[in-house]
């Protein structure tokens, strides 16, 4: 039986539509596209191309996207550029951002910023009042993650971006996990950064955007020969960002179908496990949530064993972020929202992408519950 995936907000498959591109680039064109023959014009012009798909998956202007290496440089890029060309020294962010974010914060903070951490009700949702109250004179930026990699909870992006902008603080978004799964307008919401990554919508890994808004200036983290409109120095990675071009095209353009298909799956799996399992929660808000998140805690069970028991009856799974899934610590955000250590330690993380089927959905209801039945067994915690 074939392996089931259900660990896509870690990395997803990329498309076979996105594969020939950058083959046929790889075979064809591989010159540098500063250089100034025929092949690096050609280059250039995929470089371009790619940028215009990028941009119209957000709404942007395609000279307002900045190829970076991936998700984590775009907010590291979009964060320390913004605070390195403006004198406030304060920040707002949330206590459920993805590292990528919450470890350049704590960074900041050694060089002198202050940070505001955010705090988040139980479904892991920051309140308006909350960010109202926390802005003050020097409030430079705001970064407040679109949906959560771990939990899911769709953010009130709209509402804390007006906030924002009526008091005149830069807004950035890490939509990491939202792009491809959420319409996402950056002008008609008013944002000003927001990062995306291309392994986590079907595009290679190794390479990822910033919107940078025309009216944002940024101090760059790399010099050298200026490329990126001087942001971001550095040969471009061609074949990874015709590939990224690719698979925003492809996001764009069958997106209503994708969504319509993941939401189906995941509203089964959802009411799957909680009509067949006693003792368990689903974390995260309810119904503002990713069409391809579920996250639950299982009373007495250990996270990491089920997450190994289930890769070896043939589905992958994850407690949280791959980012950190190696540390043996409760999750951060999980605890953020209230839960216990113990409750945070028996989380499961299931994401699927558009090349799930409902086959493998119910494949894995039937051996979750099997699971979930055999470490209980075995449990101190568990009382029948």
């Amino acid at each position: 039986m074939e392996y089931i995936y259900l660990d896509n907000a870690a990395t997803t498959k990329v498309d076979p539509r996105v594969n020939r591109a950058i083959e046929d680039y790889l075979e064809h064109c591989y010159g540098n596209p500063s250089s100034l023959h025929r092949m690096g014009r050609e280059s250039s012009a995929a470089v371009e191309e790619a940028r215009e798909r990028v941009a119209e998956l957000v709404g942007a202007g395609e000279h307002e996207i900045v190829f970076t290496s991936g998700g984590t440089e775009a907010d590291n890029l979009a964060i320390k550029g913004v605070v390195g060309k403006n004198s406030g020294k304060h920040i707002i962010t949330t206590s459920v951002e993805h590292p990528a974010v919450h470890n350049t914060c704590r960074y900041l903070e050694k060089q002198g910023y202050e940070v505001t951490y955010l705090p988040v009700d139980g479904h892991g949702m920051v309140r308006e009042e909350d960010f109202i109250h926390a802005i003050r004179e020097d409030t430079v930026l705001a970064s407040i993650i679109y949906a959560s990699n771990e939990i899911g909870t769709i953010e009130p992006i709209r509402e804390l971006a007006a906030i924002a902008k009526e008091n005149d603080v830069i807004f950035h978004t890490d939509a990491v996990q939202a792009v491809g799964k959420l319409e996402i307008d950056v002008k008609k919401i008013g944002i000003d950064l927001l990062s995306i990554s291309g392994h986590k919508i079907h595009g290679p890994k190794g390479v990822g955007a910033l919107y940078l808004a025309d009216h944002v200036n940024i101090e760059p983290m790399m010099h050298g020969g200026g490329h990126e409109n001087g942001i971001r120095s550095g040969t471009e990675n061609v074949t990874c960002i015709i590939g990224l071009g690719v698979a925003c095209e492809i996001e764009g353009r069958e997106m209503d179908e994708n969504v319509g298909k993941m939401k189906a799956m995941r509203d089964r799996l959802v009411n799957g496990i909680m009509d067949n399992v006693r003792e368990v929660r689903l974390n995260g808000h309810p119904t503002k949530r990713l069409v391809n998140n579920a996250n639950f805690s299982f009373k007495a069970v250990e996270g990491e064993a089920l997450v190994l028991q289930l890769d070896g009856r043939g589905i992958g799974t994850s407690t949280g972020s791959a980012c950190s899934s190696k540390e043996l610590k409760p999750s951060r955000i999980l605890t953020a929202t209230g839960c216990e250590e113990v409750e945070a330690h028996s989380s499961l993380r299931l994401t699927l992408s558009r090349f799930n089927t409902m086959e493998e959905i119910d494949r894995t209801l039937e051996i979750i519950p099997d699971v979930v039945g055999y470490l209980r067994k075995m449990s101190p915690l568990w009382e029948e």
